[in-house]
């Protein structure tokens, strides 16, 4: 097998992973939505720290720590995934598969609008298309809802500003992974230590099988991040984009085949703008790499632009 194809093995198999979230987030009831998040937090501290101790790999600590910047964007990033978490968590719970998958549809929109806010870019014309198309499909999503989409939003935003912040740190993904969870696990301890105290936590009280799940989160949270960052460094950024479709699509089938939440025709027809909103960035893009590859194999080589 080539790298190539096994990067998109790990693609497929991060995505798939992250589409059927629900699922596992759903068996996690009848804890509540931050009893969850905070263990999720810790058992990824505590699984990330063991991988990282077998690979002796704890360099990385002291250049953050020397660094108060990097620190810094850590701390930022750590907030904005734990907003991330705690939202789609409540989301699944609360019966709103369909629109936690609504906001990772979005993602990819809502990021090339911070683009051009944060980073100054500019959108090609079909882009500046395919953003009005998804802000239209958010208008009619409002009037269907009788109120803002808002745990799509806040998805959507969160992950969206989480991204940026990544890139510009570069940090490898299990190293991020724990820093970030480390951030948060002493909020997390104390929420938790504060839960025991007031004879409302779940966690052991439920059952063997619940209790083992909920020891788990930091396995399901850890493995797909890692086999998406081996598909990142084997596959094109073109192909990344398409896969980032999977998981939204996986949750919507979940939210209508499994847990039958309800999809009027308003709310189709919301989401259908949204798909064709993602449709015209997706070949936009395809198209535009394509002309930059074909540009790059013309251009005489030694030539400097």
């Amino acid at each position: 097998m080539s790298d190539e194809r096994r990067g998109y093995l790990y693609g497929i198999t991060a995505y798939a992973l992250w589409g059927f979230f629900p699922i596992y987030f759903k068996l996690l009831q009848p804890s509540p939505p931050l009893e969850i998040l905070a263990h999720r937090v810790i058992w990824s501290v505590v699984f990330v720290a063991l991988l990282l101790a077998a690979a002796r790999n704890w360099a990385f600590l002291i250049r953050i720590l020397r660094t108060p910047r990097l620190l810094g964007g850590i701390s930022a990033a750590a907030l904005l995934i734990g907003v991330n978490w705690a939202t789609y968590i409540y989301g699944v719970n609360s019966s709103r598969v369909v629109e936690t998958a609504l906001g990772y549809f979005i993602t990819p929109l809502l990021v090339v609008l911070l683009g051009v806010t944060v980073l100054g870019e500019r959108l090609r014309a079909w882009q500046w298309a395919a953003v009005g198309v998804g802000v239209l499909a958010v208008a009619i999503l409002t009037i269907d809802y009788g109120r803002l989409p808002y745990i799509a939003l806040t998805l959507a935003v969160s992950f969206g500003s989480y991204s940026l912040i990544k890139k510009r740190m570069s940090l490898p993904p299990a190293e991020g992974l724990f820093v970030e969870s480390a951030v948060l696990a002493l909020p997390a301890l104390a929420y938790l230590t504060w839960l025991n105290l007031h004879g409302g936590a779940k966690f052991g009280h439920v059952s063997t099988g619940h209790t083992i799940l909920m020891l788990f989160a930091g396995v399901a949270t850890a493995i797909p991040l890692l086999l998406f960052a081996g598909a990142a460094n084997r596959v094109p950024l073109v192909g990344l984009g398409i896969l980032q479709y999977i998981a939204p699509i996986l949750q919507l089938a979940c939210g209508l085949l499994i847990y039958h939440e309800p999809m009027p025709a308003a709310r189709l027809a919301g989401f259908a703008l949204v798909w064709i909103a993602l449709i015209i960035f997706t070949v936009d893009g395809l198209r535009t790499a394509r002309v930059t590859a074909r540009r790059n194999r013309q251009e005489p080589a030694g030539s400097v632009a």
